[in-house]
């Protein structure tokens, strides 16, 4: 292949963009202009509201809502994807950054902490789509992030009491027993102008997500709302002057795009390792998150996206960001929703969003200044209660009581202790569990089952399945058909494995008393790999099975495992002879030797 092409090809892999541009039409473009401008409308509110939340100057959470969208335009793999700040990775930063330098105490030091954790969280994101280790992100399982989603929704809530109240101060715990201490022993600080302001915009965008949901079409009712609400909170706030009467606004909006941030970066020994690890824990949720979401909506459209694509695409867009004075983004749930359902082609309308922002950057952000802080409470309450899933808290209950011990041990360590606790047992009971399932491979007796119909069905018409499922299933006087369930043959396991093979074989011998066993065939199949401990599990195996006068054969090995056991020389000590297709070759093998034993004679195989 000539240079050029190979480079051609490489450049369509990591810029989707080259790929969907090609066959771009017009009409396509109006959907993508639609969908732009209706997304837009929604990030204005939400990057205000998702930088207060995250302590950092609310004008940072447009600018992420500008140049990062248009870095995914270009990079990006979905074409449902519309990407921006999320509440949950904003709080996970303050709660991180907030640890080492307080946002009240040096507000400028803060930020630039924020910026330095984005660039760290790019240098991941980047690194592990590019390495092809996107496997990392499947440890954080469904069931973890559904717990820890719905954690950090209530712990985020609890925060917007903060607005409802108009307290001017706040805990910067995130626990609920510290919320509610310092809520209830603060009362002189409420104001009961915020809470009822308050109370009027939530039950609004509840009633316009209510609308959404039972008439899917008006989506663009709940998709503009949080901009009417701030729009009306701006104005009635400006007419009555709220900041005097129990009402804190949001306060001086620079004018222009985004600034550059580089020269902010701090990597000094003493603050490195804080926005190191905000930025390496944020980002694998951030990424767990986007790449979730996304494949979430490809597959409405029957559509696949590339998750190590992803990981490129989410570095890039949070390492430039980090440049320009923005903080981490990922797919946003909430865009990605207006998005599809306005009916975007292309990840132009991301395009459209950025250039829409950089015109209200340019032109209007110094208008939202008199902006209620109660109304971004009400903003963020409101796209919260969608996230504490109790319908799949509860199946998983009914379904599987592991993966709802996982869920649970997420929420209730967000809520009563930290988001890193939270997330970290939730991660250490995923990955204990997956290991169990390793340590401890099933194993069961098999038995032959007919598939043919009618009496006159022909002998190949038959299967070999668990005799503890299908209990009429047909065993072989003399012969017992032993499977290992589908999992590698390696250190973890190769003792618990050669244990329960000799309990099975205990176990036939008595349940056959007066009849000798004579054959154990073992169906390998299901086994993905073995390593040199199971290799020489199975010869020790093979060595207790003859001291007992009985014959081992072995079925179904994949290629690579066949491999490994005739270098090994396991095969040649089994007997090329004893190694079968089917487990129906090896038990006629057997009756056919042990009639021939009985008649004096031990046939051939």
């Amino acid at each position: 292949m000539p240079p050029a092409r190979r480079a051609w090809r490489v450049a369509r892999y990591f810029v989707p963009a080259l790929d969907w541009s090609a066959g771009y039409s017009a009409a396509s473009f109006w959907y993508d202009l639609l969908a732009g401008v209706t997304i837009a409308s929604l990030s204005i509110p939400q990057g205000i509201s998702y930088a207060t939340l995250a302590g950092i100057p609310p004008v940072i959470g447009l600018y992420s809502c500008f140049v990062p969208p248009l870095v995914y335009a270009v990079m990006g793999s979905s074409r449902n994807l519309g990407v921006g700040p999320v509440a949950t990775s904003s709080l996970l930063v303050a709660s991180i950054v907030g640890g080492k330098v307080r946002a009240s105490d040096d507000q400028r030091l803060y930020t630039q902490l924020v910026f330095t954790s984005a660039f760290f969280t790019g240098v991941l994101q980047a690194a592990l789509g590019l390495l092809r280790l996107g496997i990392l992100v499947d440890f954080m399982s469904r069931p973890a992030i559904t717990g820890f989603m719905g954690g950090t929704a209530i712990v985020i809530m609890l925060q917007q009491l903060k607005g409802f109240l108009g307290m001017t101060h706040f805990t910067t715990k995130t626990d609920i027993v510290s919320v509610l201490r310092y809520i209830f022993h603060n009362t002189h600080q409420w104001q009961w102008q915020s809470t009822v302001l308050g109370v009027c915009f939530l039950i609004f965008l509840v009633f316009t997500e209510q609308v959404r949901r039972r008439r899917p079409k008006l989506f663009w009712v709940s998709a503009m709302s949080p901009l009417l609400v701030v729009v009306v909170g701006c104005v009635f706030s400006f007419l009555i002057k709220g900041h005097k009467h129990g009402i804190p606004i949001v306060g001086t909006l620079k004018r222009g795009i985004n600034p550059s941030s580089i020269s902010q970066l701090k990597f000094q020994p003493e603050y490195v390792g804080v926005a190191m690890k905000a930025g390496f824990v944020s980002g694998m949720l951030a990424l767990a998150e986007g790449v979730a979401v996304g494949r979430s909506f490809a597959a409405m459209k029957n559509e696949r996206i590339d998750g190590n694509k992803e990981m490129v695409a989410f570095g890039l867009m949070n390492l430039i960001g980090s440049f320009t004075s923005c903080y981490i983004t990922t797919g946003a749930f909430s865009k990605t929703a207006v998005n599809y359902h306005a009916g975007c082609r292309t990840s132009m309308s991301n395009a459209v969003m950025s250039v829409c922002m950089a015109l209200v950057l340019v032109a209007l952000a110094p208008l939202f200044r008199h902006t209620p802080l109660v109304a971004l409470a009400a903003i963020i309450t409101s796209s919260m209660l969608g996230l504490v899933k109790h319908r799949e808290i509860r199946r998983l209950y009914e379904v599987d009581k592991a993966d709802f011990a996982v869920c649970a041990a997420a929420l209730l360590g967000v809520v009563f202790s930290t988001m890193i606790t939270g997330l970290g047992v939730a991660v250490a009971i995923s990955v204990l569990r997956a290991l169990l399932h390793v340590a401890r491979p099933s194993t069961s007796k098999l038995g032959r089952v007919s598939c043919g119909s009618g009496a006159g069905a022909a002998d190949d018409d038959h299967t070999f399945c668990d005799v503890a499922q299908y209990p009429g299933a047909a065993t072989a006087p003399g012969i017992l058909v032993l499977q290992v369930a589908g999992s590698p043959v390696c250190f973890a396991n190769a003792e618990y494995l050669r244990e329960r093979i000799a309990r099975w074989v205990e176990d036939e011998e008595k349940a056959v008393a007066g009849e000798d066993l004579l054959y154990v065939v073992l169906d390998i199949g299901g086994v993905t790999a073995i390593d040199s401990p199971g290799i020489e599990m199975l010869r020790e195996v093979h060595g207790e099975l003859e001291r007992k006068g009985m014959k081992m054969a072995v079925t179904n090995p994949r290629m690579a495992v066949a491999e490994k056991l005739v270098l090994s020389g396991l095969a040649e000590l089994v007997g090329e002879s004893w190694m079968f297709l089917s487990n129906g070759d090896a038990v006629a093998a057997c009756r056919y030797t042990l009639q021939g034993s009985k008649h004096g004679g031990v046939p051939p195989v």
